[in-house]
C-alpha cells in the first residue's frame, strides 16, 4: 500500500469528511477550528469553533455537524502533540452545526435531561435525518467520566441517551443495512455492536454486556475513530500501534494496516467514485494521509 501524504501542519486533525470535489474537511481539535484540506494540500479555514472540535459529519441539510468535547490541555511528547487532560477554562461539551456557506457556527445540545455532555467525540448519521454520537467523557488526574452514546435531531428539537454507561465512548459507525451500531471504546480496546429496533433506540442489554461485544484487541492498543466498509467490516484506528484495524462484527477476526511514523493514527474515512479513495488522520504528527483502500468505504447517508 502506498501512503501519500496530502498535507503536513495540522493541529492535531481528526473527523475527515471526503468532499464530493475532491477536498477533505476535518476539524484541528488544538487549532480549534474546522477545515478544508484542498486536493494540493493547502489549509482553507471554514469555522472557527473555539473549545476541541473532534467529529464532524455531513448532516441532511448538507451543513457540517460537530461533536465538541469542550478542549483539552496539549503536551509535547517525542515529537508528537497529544491531549494531555482537561483545561481550567473547560465548562462542557457540546454538539455544533456550521453554515458550509457563511461559517455561521450554531450550538445545538450542551446537555441531555439537564446532564451535561462532557466530551462529544464521534459522530453518524442514519437514513431518518438523526445524528448518532458518543460521549467520551472528561479526565483529570483524579477522575474519568463515563461515556455514552445518544441519538439527537439536526433541528435540534430532540437528544436522548441511547446507551450507557461505558467506558471512552469513541469512534461510531452504521452497518449497511442500517440494523446495527457499531462503538468502539477507547480505554477497554473493545468495539460493540447494538441492535437498532428504531431511529434511536437499541435493544436491551442482555445479562451484564451492554451490547454485542465483536471485539477486544490484545495487548496495550487503545481505539478511536471508526468508519464501515461496504462489506461490513469495521475499520477501527488503532493508537499506540499506528494503524487501521479492520474488524469483522460476525467473527470477531481482525485485520491489520500498519502506518508510518505516527502512533495516533485517529480517523479514516471513504470517497472517490469507487469508494476506495481513504484519507486518514496521523493526530501526532499533524499529517493528512491519503491510500487506495483494498476495500469499498461504505458510502455515508449523507454527502456534500
Amino acid at each position: 500500500m502506498e501512503f501519500n501524504t496530502v498535507t503536513t501542519g495540522l493541529d492535531f486533525p481528526e473527523g475527515p469528511i471526503a468532499m464530493d470535489d475532491g477536498s477533505v474537511v476535518l476539524v484541528e481539535i488544538k487549532g480549534k477550528r474546522l477545515t478544508r484540506v484542498t486536493p494540493d494540500g493547502r489549509h482553507e479555514t471554514v469555522a472557527e469553533t473555539g473549545g476541541g472540535p473532534n467529529g464532524a459529519a455531513i448532516g441532511p441539510d448538507g451543513a457540517f455537524y460537530i461533536c465538541n468535547n469542550g478542549g483539552f490541555l496539549w503536551t509535547e511528547r517525542d515529537g508528537l502533540t497529544l491531549p494531555a487532560g482537561t483545561p481550567d477554562d473547560y465548562v462542557t461539551g457540546s454538539i455544533q452545526r456550521v453554515d458550509p456557506a457563511t461559517g455561521e457556527v450554531t450550538t445545538l445540545y450542551s446537555e441531555c435531561n439537564g446532564t451535561p455532555l462532557r466530551g462529544p467525540n464521534d459522530i453518524v448519521f442514519d437514513t431518518e435525518g438523526g445524528m448518532y454520537f458518543t460521549d467520551l467523557g472528561k479526565t483529570t488526574k483524579d477522575y474519568l467520566h463515563h461515556g455514552a452514546v445518544y441519538y439527537a435531531k439536526a433541528d435540534g428539537s430532540h437528544i436522548a441517551r441511547v446507551a450507557g454507561p461505558m467506558i471512552t465512548t469513541n469512534g461510531i459507525g452504521l452497518s449497511p443495512d442500517g440494523r446495527s451500531l457499531y462503538v468502539a471504546e477507547t480505554r477497554t480496546s473493545r468495539v460493540w455492536g447494538f441492535d437498532i429496533t428504531a431511529p434511536g433506540r437499541v435493544a436491551p442489554p442482555q445479562g451484564f454486556r451492554i451490547g454485542r461485544l465483536i471485539a477486544t484487541l490484545p495487548d496495550y492498543q487503545l481505539l478511536d475513530s471508526l468508519a464501515v466498509q461496504e462489506d461490513g467490516r469495521i475499520c477501527v484506528a488503532t493508537l499506540i500501534r499506528g494503524g487501521i484495524s479492520i474488524v469483522d462484527p460476525e467473527s470477531g477476526e481482525v485485520e491489520y494496516v500498519q502506518f508510518p511514523g505516527d502512533p495516533y493514527i485517529t480517523n479514516i474515512c471513504f470517497g472517490g467514485p469507487d469508494m476506495r479513495d481513504a484519507w486518514v488522520t496521523a493526530s501526532g504528527t499533524g499529517t493528512l494521509y491519503h491510500v487506495r483502500w483494498p476495500y469499498e468505504g461504505l458510502r455515508l447517508n449523507f454527502n456534500a
